[in-house]
């Protein structure tokens, strides 16, 4: 344990200065694919009420369309980031993020590179730590958590797993697939998306309500509702081994959260 500790330690003091080291270094042309140029045209940032448009070299334009399309704030940025990382306008995005709110996408990449070092070292439980570190700088990047996937497997921490915002819930019971959809324990769940949740005994109905939303679930049944409206669910939420099970899509979507799926690592992935 305690090697553990100094090691993992030491790969964020490694990761520290490394990233030190990146930010004194001069930038440099990648082809499109790393920082821009310092004799780069300025890059202009017009915004409206109704409108965002940042644009790049040529013309590569990232508009309101692209946000818009995954949520505002720095969530839609980040999933926007992942669409168009390759290409020039993926490094206006990461500026955004950077200069406004703070997050570098690109050291979730550095720290991910660590972890495969570690990992190569033998130490793989320590490796798997430092790619959830990772995971919490880029939680809407896939490939993230498909490489946590190959460093659980190792571990022999198989099976089924969800994240909510780059963090893992603390199940009770670890959620598990039936009949194509995968149910979680839905305290954790809603409390994780930071809802109110409540559970009615008598009539065996879960309820959760966030920013006005409110959604009711009865244990067993296939209809659901959302603000009154009558949902139709694949699967019905359980109780199972004394927690109640619920349906993550159909929670997570009603309010307003996006679900992927990652299947290498069996990875349920929300996102707000």
């Amino acid at each position: 344990m305690k090697k553990s500790m100094v090691t993992i330690m030491s790969a964020v003091l490694s990761f520290s200065l490394v990233a030190g080291s990146a930010l004194a270094a001069p930038k440099e042309d990648k082809g499109g694919h790393g920082n821009a140029p310092e004799n780069k045209p300025a890059v202009t940032e017009t915004k409206k009420e109704t409108d965002v448009k940042v644009k790049t070299e040529g013309s590569a334009t990232v508009t309101s369309v692209t946000y818009d399309t995954y949520g505002n704030g720095y969530k839609g940025l980040e999933r926007a980031y992942q669409n168009v990382k390759d290409k020039p306008a993926g490094a206006v995005i990461a500026d955004l993020l950077s200069s406004k709110y703070g997050i570098d996408v690109t050291a979730s990449a550095a720290l991910s590179e660590k972890a495969e070092e570690l990992e190569a070292t033998g130490e793989v439980e320590v490796a798997a730590d430092v790619q959830k570190e990772a995971i919490k700088l880029d939680p809407a990047n896939l490939e993230l958590y498909k490489k946590l996937g190959k460093f659980l497997d190792k571990l022999g921490k198989k099976g089924v797993k969800a994240f909510v915002n780059g963090e893992e819930p603390n199940f009770e019971v670890a959620p598990f697939i039936k009949d194509g959809s995968t149910l979680v324990p839905f305290r954790a769940i809603a409390e994780s998306l930071k809802a109110e949740v409540s559970w009615d005994e008598e009539t065996r109905t879960v309820t959760v309500v966030k920013n006005g939303i409110t959604v009711k679930l009865e244990i067993g049944n296939t209809t659901a509702t959302v603000d009154g409206k009558e949902v139709t669910l694949e699967v019905p939420g359980e109780i199972y081994d004394g927690s109640t099970m619920v349906p993550v899509r159909f929670i997570s979507e009603s309010l307003k959260a996006k679900v992927d799926w990652e299947a290498e690592s069996q990875s349920v992935v929300v996102t707000e």
